[in-house]
């Protein structure tokens, strides 16, 4: 892999980093105004949806030490 491959890779793990953080703080801004306005059950939603993420997320991380 030449430096040039290096660089493409590290900035697409980069990219997809910086997406998944948005992400992720979109779902704790969205479940801290729910709360704030008492909205239980699309509080729930929104922890659920954020706990299903954060498990798509980390699967292949878990698949792959399984494996090994």
């Amino acid at each position: 892999m030449n430096k040039r491959d290096q660089t493409f890779l590290y900035d697409v793990v980069t990219d997809n980093l910086a997406l998944m953080s948005k992400i992720y703080q979109s779902f704790e801004a969205l479940e801290e105004t729910l709360g704030a306005l008492k909205m239980e059950e699309p509080l729930f939603m929104t922890y659920a949806a954020k706990k299903s993420f954060a498990k798509s997320i980390m699967k292949p991380f878990q698949d792959h030490e399984i494996k090994h």
